[in-house]
């Protein structure tokens, strides 16, 4: 299989024309060999535009997905980021590739060593992938330039919002389905958020994520 070939189809056929039209993000989903994180039974399907099965249930974001959410954090070089949901480590290889550094938190054990492994055979050494539960995220090295979840959110909890610096971006596909909405959320002050609903999609919830109280009084 002609994997820049593919790499390009990619690019050109699912990332253009959902308007992620950045150059930096596009060099960097070029740069970032999405088959080596995958599952080696999977390479073929690596670049299709699906939620593709790593193991343990869980699965890699559509290329499409991961690309806007790229764009929409902003990554800069010297950004602190968390990501939350590491999976194969794709997502946190994109992420390193514009970032400082990031630190990646995955409940599943299997998961967060399949994700190192990844990360250390593909040369990315600014990513530490901690095994945990960061569905309120991780508050002992907080706070971040930026907070990527790859899973949804019921809502976005307090806890998670007040681990962004101010300026600080947080992406986050929140709700249930059928209607879930991907947010970008900054941080304007002390205590105030601005949140952007960017486009509507569906993906599997994160683990462990609290949903809201039913009744509110």
């Amino acid at each position: 299989m002609d994997f820049e070939q593919a790499r390009f189809n990619m690019v050109e056929q699912q990332i253009r024309p959902w308007e992620v039209l950045n150059p930096d993000v596009l060099d960097t989903l070029m740069l970032v060999k999405r088959e080596l994180f995958v599952p080696a039974a999977q390479q073929a399907l690596a670049f299709a535009d699906i939620e593709l099965p790593i193991g343990k249930g869980q699965t890699m974001l559509a290329p499409k997905i991961e690309a806007k959410a790229l764009q929409a954090l902003a990554v800069k070089s010297t950004d602190s980021v968390l990501e939350i949901g590491t999976g194969s480590g794709y997502m946190a290889a994109l992420l390193a590739a514009r970032a400082e550094w990031v630190r990646s938190i995955e409940i599943e054990p299997e998961l967060a060593q399949f994700a190192f492994e990844n990360l250390s055979r593909n040369g990315v050494d600014n990513v530490i992938v901690e095994e945990g539960d960061g569905s309120l995220g991780w508050a002992e090295r907080a706070p971040y330039d930026v907070i990527m979840v790859s899973g949804a959110l019921p809502e976005i909890p307090q806890e998670l919002l007040a681990q962004l610096k101010h300026g600080g971006r947080l992406f986050a596909v929140v709700g249930a389905a059928p209607v879930m909405h991907a947010c970008l959320v900054v941080r304007t002050g002390d205590d105030a958020w601005q949140t952007t609903e960017l486009f509507e999609t569906v993906i599997p919830a994160l683990r462990l994520a609290q949903a809201p109280d039913s009744f509110r009084f």
